[in-house]
């Protein structure tokens, strides 16, 4: 077993989602955004939360006034700016005097550490940025502010002028700054060149801390690899949001350190919430978040191959790194062609049913097989699974009866126009309903509804919120199976369905009517037709 890092006695989690999270291309935060996102960081517990830049920006500057109403718990909120400017004076220059108007009790400034951007951005020299630096904590100090000093492309300003790079880190800490962050702004460094180089800063003295992007893929690695040099302060952003790549991404450096190192990161209560705050914030941001994400991504323990389900269903931990509530996410067994046995009766367990019987259950995975083989996807289609096997098992009550549908579909005047027949039972009524709409399928969907509706009434606010379709063979052209997925909403509540046809509105007609089915026997008090 390897020797685990001692946490040192003040550590610190920085989330900066709100600033360096937002220059990501395609999200953009509004004001009430940033304050839901900053709650929703308090209640998780990080120990601060960078803001934005007031002063440089007016939708921050409103951020941080709007910010004092804020109950935060746990967290401190951070104004971010950057040193004075060349040739003034830190007391006179407006940015830095913004910061202090921000009224946070911390901020966070950047200071150039490599040579060739002291002279080509900043367009000064090497002396006169580090008497920004010590000129800019000073003041900011003499103001009562606890200071932070982010040492931007430190890592790059190394590897070309290491004197230099140091003396910037020196400089921070001797002017008061309390911790001085090394930052791999360019995203370039690799997991085993972080510890010379963190060594080489640490012997200033100075509190350090790591932010690092993701342009290696490594930025938690990274970041890990810095903690285990020594750093007391990472930096990150939840969901790993961020410039180009983005940055360490807090909702797996997080559990890294509480469930890898052992160390008393956030509270066991928090810690289960984890997974619940990064899909919150995923939302907030319209920014989907990755199924395949670490720890609190819809995928993250979920089992597709027999051979995993026949262990788990011995102990669900010999295919899980940790149990998942342990961040507040689930295990899920998924159903395709590459299911066994095992991984059908885990499931069928799941929802419900017993499956013990292995020939029952061997008889079910056949025709799951079967039908994954003619184009269902089960894996991504819950309900309709949950139906199929409803169906097998002999316990299938379907709460309407179809006798007929219909489509047809005209151009008239340059319009296209469709019209749809369809003719059911519902709670003992017979009814005949047709419906209009902009295509074959939403001309369907509204006759199915509206035939359904006067048996089903809380039909109407089913919601249909995404509707997905697949040429499965692609050799045969037009003449190509098809098969499409639908998202269906209500109450809270979300589910997925399938249909499989030879073409686009037959398949479209059974993931509907499988849709609607599911919804009001899962949902809806109802009975038989």
């Amino acid at each position: 077993m390897p020797t685990l890092p001692v946490r040192p006695a003040e550590f610190h989690v920085f989330d900066t989602s709100l600033r360096d999270g937002g220059q990501q291309e395609g999200l953009n935060l509004s004001v009430t955004d940033k304050l839901k996102i900053a709650g929703y960081l308090d209640e998780l517990g990080v120990t601060f939360i960078e803001g934005g830049w007031p002063g440089a920006n007016p939708a921050d500057t409103e951020f941080f006034q709007l910010a004092k109403k804020l109950d935060l718990r746990h967290s401190k909120l951070v104004a971010f700016g950057a040193t004075r400017k060349a040739g003034a004076k830190a007391e006179s220059d407006a940015l830095t005097r913004a910061l202090v108007d921000a009224d946070t009790d911390y901020i966070c400034i950047v200071a150039k550490s490599h040579d060739e951007h002291v002279f080509r951005a900043l367009r000064t020299t090497l002396e006169e940025n580090l008497e920004m630096i010590t000129d800019t904590v000073q003041f900011l100090r003499s103001q009562g502010k606890h200071v932070f000093v982010d040492c931007e492309h430190f890592f790059d300003g190394y590897r070309a002028n290491p004197e230099y790079a140091l003396k910037v880190v020196q400089t921070a800490h001797d002017a008061g700054a309390e911790v001085v962050v090394l930052c791999d702004t360019n995203g370039g460094m690799l997991p085993s060149w972080m510890g010379e180089v963190v060594d080489a800063a640490a012997a200033t003295g100075a509190n350090l801390g790591i932010h690092c992007h993701n342009d290696t893929a490594c930025a938690v690695a990274n970041t890990m690899a810095a903690v285990e040099a020594g750093v007391m302060h990472v930096q990150g952003t939840f969901n790993g949001y961020g410039e180009r790549t983005g940055n360490a991404d807090l909702s797996a450096l997080i559990p890294n350190l509480q469930i890898k190192y052992g160390w008393d990161i956030l509270p066991k209560e928090q810690l289960a919430e984890l997974t619940r705050v990064a899909h919150a914030i995923a939302l907030v941001a319209h920014q989907p978040l990755l199924g395949r994400q670490p720890y609190v991504g819809h995928s993250s323990f979920a089992h597709k191959a027999g051979l995993h389900a026949s262990a788990i269903k011995v102990d669900e931990m010999l295919y899980q790194h940790i149990d998942p509530a342990i961040v507040g996410n689930d295990m899920r067994m998924l159903i395709s062609d590459m299911a066994g046995r095992a991984n059908i009766q885990i499931k069928g367990e799941q929802l419900g049913f017993d499956l013990g019987d292995r020939e029952q259950a061997a008889r079910i995975t056949g025709v799951v097989k079967a039908r994954e083989a003619e184009g269902y996807s089960y894996e991504s289609a819950d309900a309709s699974f949950e139906m199929l096997l409803r169906n097998e098992l002999g316990v299938l009550e379907l709460p309407f009866e179809v006798h007929s549908w219909r489509v047809f579909t005209e151009e008239r005047d340059g319009i296209n126009t469709s019209e749809a027949t369809v003719k059911l039972t519902a709670r003992g009524e017979r009814r005949m309903v047709v419906g209009e709409g902009n295509g074959p399928v939403n001309a369907l969907d509204g006759a199915l509804r509206n035939a359904l509706i006067p048996a089903f009434p809380e039909v109407a606010e089913f919601d249909l919120t995404d509707y997905r379709v697949r040429i499965l063979d692609e050799g045969h052209g037009t003449d190509a199976s098809v098969r499409t997925l639908i998202d269906t909403a209500y109450n809270g509540y979300s589910w997925t369905t399938v249909g499989v046809g030879t073409n686009v509105i037959e398949a479209s007609w059974e993931a509907l009517m499988d849709a609607l089915a599911y919804g009001i026997m899962s949902y809806v008090h109802h009975d038989t037709p």
